[in-house]
């Protein structure tokens, strides 16, 4: 199932474009000097699987207590659904439950570091940047912990979301040099092709969970 977390962060970037896309075309890059423009930006790719590792970690651990639990087939069972229904239910209608709402102060104070670090050219803030991007929330980085509680280890979680991570790289590294091609009409249709990986890879799970191979 790890394979799945990279397809759904390659696919799941297209959304990223709207979300951290902007983050990503403002970095405080050296625009004259490519060579330094790559470590740059690979640092702050760095920041951000660093937040993803973290929190693969996290729900790694959670999922590691549900498999002690024997609890692992069902579990498998219900994130399958439970991915399927964050993609089918209305986004309008998911808005009304804000569920960062205990965490909004915490959030607001990140966002507010976030945009200071805009100001330093140095590598460390742009490894700042990176690490407070990946912490915002997300509703694709929600479904892909789905899948990091599903590999019911630690150690794996991370690597789920690690793949998951390097698997948006591509796209917001080369943001800045596609953004006249990706019009707003085409970005539409690319991300239609979103929900339907997010089902496959739900209906993965629930396969696993019923073992049927």
């Amino acid at each position: 199932m790890l394979y799945s977390a990279f397809f759904f962060g390659l696919i799941s970037s297209l959304h990223c474009i709207g979300m951290c896309g902007p983050i990503a075309m403002m970095l405080p890059v050296d625009r004259d000097n490519q060579a330094k423009k790559v470590t740059q930006i690979v640092t702050y790719h760095l920041g951000r699987l660093s937040a993803y590792a973290t929190i693969g970690l996290v729900f790694g651990l959670l999922g590691k207590g549900f498999f002690l639990a024997g609890i692992q087939q069902k579990l498998s069972i219900f994130i399958g659904v439970a991915m399927i229904l964050v993609i089918l239910i209305p986004e309008k209608r998911l808005a009304q439950y804000n569920f960062s709402k205990p965490i909004f102060k915490l959030i607001s104070k990140m966002k507010a570091t976030l945009g200071g670090q805009f100001k330093n050219r140095s590598y460390k803030s742009l490894f700042t940047i990176g690490l407070l991007n990946g912490f915002l929330p997300c509703g694709m980085v929600y479904v892909a912990l789905f899948g990091a509680i599903a590999m019911q280890s630690p150690a794996y979680g991370v690597i789920y979301m690690l793949l998951f991570g390097l698997g948006t790289v591509p796209l917001m590294s080369s943001i800045v040099y596609l953004n006249s091609f990706l019009t707003v009409p085409i970005r539409n249709k690319i991300q239609k092709a979103i929900p339907y990986v997010a089902v496959l890879i739900g209906v993965l799970f629930i396969l696993r969970g019923l073992g049927l191979g």
